[in-house]
C-alpha cells in the first residue's frame, strides 16, 4: 500500500494526530484513481477511533481527486477536526486544509493555490475535452475554498490563475486559516489591546497637563487693589 499518511497519539492531550507529509496519493500521485484499497484503508483508519483529531499538513500537493475524497472524509468525521499547517499546504493539500473545523497555520507556514494541471496526448478534440475537464476540476476546488473563506468565486478563480502564495497573516486575513500557531490573541484582540494602551497614554498626558494648569492649593491669591478715596 502506497501510504502517504501516518497516525499517532498525542500523549499530552490524548488526541489522535494524522500527519500528511508527502505527495497526496503517494509518490505516484495518480495511483489513488486506480486503487480501491488505499482510500478504503484511509477511511477505516480515520474511523477506527473517536474524539477530536488534529491533522498536520506539510505537503506540496498531488492528486486532486485523492484530496477531494480525503476532504469529504474529514468533513464527515464525527469529531472536531483541527488542521495545522506546519510548513506548506500547496495545491491539492490546500484542499484538504479547508476541511478543518479550525485551521491553524505556523507563523512561517504557506498556502499555495493554483489552477489544476495534467499531462495528456491526443488530437485537438481530445485536448479540448481535457481542458473542459480541468475547468470542472477547478470549479470543484473553488467550492472548498469558497465554503471556508466566503470570498467570491471570481476572486478565488483569479488567485488560482495567478498561482498565489499565501503567507500566514494573509491566510488569516483572507479566511483560509483561523489562527496562527503560538499566538494566544487574535488580531482583533491585539488591536483592542493596542487601542487601550494608546488611550491610557493619552489619558495620562491629559491629566498631567490639567495638573499643571490648576493653581496649587497653597498659592496665595493676591487681593485686588482698593479704590482710592
Amino acid at each position: 500500500m502506497n501510504k502517504f499518511w501516518n497516525w499517532t497519539k498525542n500523549e499530552a492531550t490524548g488526541e489522535r494526530e494524522l500527519a500528511i507529509d508527502r505527495m497526496i496519493g503517494g509518490d505516484d500521485f495518480l495511483s489513488w484513481l486506480f486503487d480501491e484499497i488505499t482510500p478504503k484503508a484511509f477511511r477505516e483508519e480515520l474511523n477506527s477511533g473517536d474524539g477530536d483529531i488534529v491533522v498536520r499538513i506539510n505537503s506540496e500537493g498531488g492528486d486532486v481527486f485523492a484530496a477531494n475524497e480525503i476532504y469529504n472524509m474529514l468533513k464527515e468525521y464525527r469529531g472536531k477536526v483541527t488542521i495545522r499547517i506546519d510548513a506548506i499546504a500547496a495545491s491539492a493539500a490546500s484542499v484538504i486544509a479547508m476541511a478543518g473545523d479550525v485551521v491553524e497555520i505556523s507563523p512561517v507556514g504557506m498556502i499555495i493555490i493554483h489552477n489544476p494541471w495534467t499531462g495528456t496526448v491526443g488530437d485537438a478534440e481530445e485536448l479540448k475535452t481535457v481542458a473542459s475537464q480541468l475547468d470542472s476540476v477547478k470549479e470543484n476546488v473553488i467550492n472548498a475554498y469558497e465554503l471556508k473563506t466566503h470570498l467570491s468565486r471570481t476572486k478565488l478563480a483569479k488567485m488560482m490563475d495567478e498561482e498565489t502564495f499565501i503567507h500566514a497573516r494573509k491566510a488569516i486575513e483572507l479566511g483560509f486559516a483561523d489562527k496562527i500557531i503560538g499566538e494566544e490573541k487574535t488580531t482583533e484582540t491585539a488591536g483592542n489591546a493596542s487601542m487601550s494602551s494608546r488611550r491610557q497614554v493619552m489619558n495620562s498626558m491629559m491629566n498631567a497637563i490639567r495638573a499643571k494648569q490648576t493653581p496649587p492649593s497653597n498659592r496665595v491669591k493676591r487681593r485686588p487693589p482698593e479704590p482710592l478715596t
